[in-house]
C-alpha cells in the first residue's frame, strides 16, 4: 500500500497546527513596544548566555552530532550572541523608524509574520538562537526546521527559549521547532506554509527553499581560499589561519579551505604552520587521504568535524607531531577531480605554491570556480592596491584582510561587519543578497509618501555633460 499521500497529509496536518500557534502568537506581539520587544530578546539571548545553559547545550551538541569541539562552541555561542546585541541594541524595528522629510518620506517597520528557519547539524545552538533573536526583534514568530542530528539539542533550546518567553508574559509560540522525527517532509510544508523561509545548511536545503513558492533568503556554500603574499607577517598570518581552521575542528562554513602562498614566502609560511601543529604530508600520504575522505565522491562523515589526530589515525597515516592540530595537503593546481580544493569541513588545508601574487590570484580563482564562489575569501598582505584589486576582481562578497577568517566573516569586535551565522553570497552564489543575513532581513518596511516641492530637471541638466564630451 502507498502511504506516500498519507504521509504528506500527516505532514500538512502536523505543520498547520504550529503556524495556526505562531499566527496568534504574533498577531498578539505585533502591539508591543520597542520596548517590550527589545525586552523579549533580552530574555531570549540571555538564556544562553548563562555559562551553564552554554556548557550544557555545547556538550549535547557535540554529543549528538558527533562534530566539534565543546569550549570552541561556548566561545562561538557566547561571541556570536554578544555581538548580535551590540548589532540590534538601540535600533528601531517597531512603528516609525526613519523620517526624511526632504524627501516627504516616512518609513515603517513591519512585522513579516511566522517564519521558518533552516538551521544545520554543524552549528545546532548558535545558529537557531542567531535566527530566532533576529525574528524575534522584527516582531516574527519563528518555526525551527533542525537538521536530524540536531533535532535533540535543538528541543531544549526551544524550551529553553520557550520558558523565557513565558516568564517575561510572552506568548511561548512565538518559537517553536519541527516535532522529533525531523523529516524532509515536515521541513518542505514548513517552508510552503511560512511567510519566509531563512536557510543556513545544505544548499538542497537552499535550493528547496526557492522552490517551495515562499519568499525565501538562503545563504550558499562556503570554500574559503586564503592568499598570503611576500609582503605579509608571516607569524602572525600563520598564527591566524590555524586558529581559524582549527576552531570548532573547521565546522565553520567560514574556514579556510585552501592556502595560496606566493613563492618568496612558501616554505617560511609552511615552516610556521608546522611550529604550530600543521602535519605535512608527502604525495603517498596525500593519496591515501584522499581515499579515506571521500568516498563514492561524497565528503565522510568519518572526517567532517573531527580532529586532526582522528582524521589521520582513521586513514592510517602515522602522527609525526604530538600536538598535531591541522594537516596540509600540497597540490599543484585546483582540479575539480581532485577533490582537495572543495569545501572539506575538516582540519585539513590545500595548500598551493604561486609563482608570484598575480598567479596567485588565478590560483584563487580556480578554487573559487570550482567551489565557493560567491562567499569569501582572505588575504595576507600589506599592500593596499592588491587587496583592492581583489575586491574589484573575485566574485566574492567579503575579502578579509589581515585576520583569522572564520572569526571575521560573520562578523567581529574588531571590524565592521554584523554578526551572523549566515553569509549571502550574491548572485555569484546563486542567492538574492550579497551581505551577512541580519535583522534588516527579517523586517517589511512601508513608506509613506506626501508631496514635497518637485524636483524636475531639463534635458541640459541631464544630459549636458555627455553631449560636451560626444555632441548631440
Amino acid at each position: 500500500m502507498d502511504n506516500t499521500r498519507g504521509d504528506a497529509a500527516s505532514s500538512a496536518d502536523a505543520v498547520s497546527d504550529l503556524v495556526s500557534r505562531a499566527r496568534i502568537a504574533q498577531a498578539l506581539y505585533a502591539g508591543y513596544s520597542q520596548q517590550q520587544v527589545d525586552d523579549v530578546v533580552a530574555a531570549v539571548a540571555w538564556t544562553l548566555l548563562q555559562p551553564e545553559n552554554n556548557a550544557r547545550l555545547s556538550e549535547q551538541a557535540v554529543a549528538d552530532t558527533g562534530m566539534g569541539v565543546v569550549a570552541d562552541k561556548m566561545i562561538k555561542n557566547e561571541r556570536k550572541t554578544m555581538g548580535l546585541l551590540r548589532d540590534m541594541q538601540g535600533a528601531l524595528t517597531v512603528g516609525v523608524v526613519a523620517e526624511h522629510p526632504e524627501q516627504g518620506i516616512v518609513e515603517i517597520a513591519r512585522p513579516i509574520g511566522v517564519l521558518g528557519a533552516v538551521v544545520p547539524s554543524t552549528n545546532p545552538v548558535a545558529t537557531p538562537y542567531n535566527k530566532t533573536l533576529n525574528a524575534l526583534k522584527c516582531g516574527n514568530a519563528i518555526i525551527l526546521a533542525p537538521s536530524p542530528k540536531g533535532q535533540t539539542v535543538c528541543e531544549e533550546v526551544v524550551e529553553l527559549m520557550r520558558n523565557a518567553l513565558t516568564a517575561i508574559g510572552a506568548p511561548a509560540d512565538l518559537v517553536q521547532k519541527l516535532p522529533q522525527p525531523v523529516s524532509k517532509a515536515l521541513t518542505n510544508e514548513l517552508m510552503r506554509q511560512v511567510d519566509l523561509v531563512v536557510v543556513t545548511g545544505s544548499q538542497n536545503n537552499v535550493r528547496g527553499a526557492y522552490s517551495s513558492g515562499t519568499p525565501a533568503i538562503g545563504v550558499g556554500a562556503g570554500n574559503v581560499p586564503s592568499l598570503v603574499d611576500e609582503t605579509a607577517d608571516i607569524a602572525d598570518a600563520a598564527a591566524k589561519i590555524t586558529a581559524s581552521k582549527t576552531f570548532d575542528n573547521a565546522t565553520s562554513c567560514s574556514s579556510e579551505n585552501s592556502l595560496i602562498v606566493v613563492d618568496a614566502v612558501y616554505e617560511a609560511m609552511m615552516a610556521a604552520l608546522a611550529g604550530l601543529g600543521a602535519q605535512r604530508l608527502d604525495a603517498e600520504e596525500r593519496e591515501t587521504l584522499r581515499n579515506f575522505m571521500w568516498v563514492d565522491g561524497r565528503l565522510s562523515p568519518a572526517v567532517t568535524a573531527q580532529s586532526a589526530r582522528d582524521i589521520l589515525t582513521g586513514a592510517g597515516i602515522p602522527v609525526r607531531i604530538d600536538d598535531v592540530n591541522m594537516i596540509l595537503v600540497e597540490e599543484a593546481e585546483p582540479r575539480a577531480d581532485s577533490k582537495f580544493a572543495n569545501e572539506k569541513l575538516s582540519p585539513v588545508l590545500t595548500v598551493y605554491r604561486a609563482r608570484d601574487f598575480d598567479h596567485g590570484v588565478e590560483l584563487v580563482n580556480g578554487v573559487l570556480a570550482i567551489n565557493g564562489k560567491g562567499h569569501s575569501m582572505s588575504i595576507h598582505s600589506h599592500d593596499d592596491r592588491r587587496v583592492l584589486g581583489l575586491g574589484l576582481q573575485l566574485p566574492v562578497c567579503r575579502v578579509i584582510v589581515n585576520q583569522a577568517h572564520c572569526f571575521a566573516t560573520g562578523g567581529s569586535f574588531d571590524n565592521g561587519l554584523p554578526f551572523s551565522l549566515s553569509m549571502g553570497c550574491g548572485s555569484w552564489g546563486g542567492n538574492s543578497i550579497s551581505d551577512n543575513m541580519n535583522f534588516r532581513h527579517y523586517l517589511n518596511t512601508t513608506r509613506i509618501a506626501r508631496v514635497i516641492p518637485p524636483r524636475e530637471p531639463t534635458l541640459e541638466d541631464l544630459l549636458g555633460d555627455y553631449w560636451e564630451r560626444h555632441g548631440r
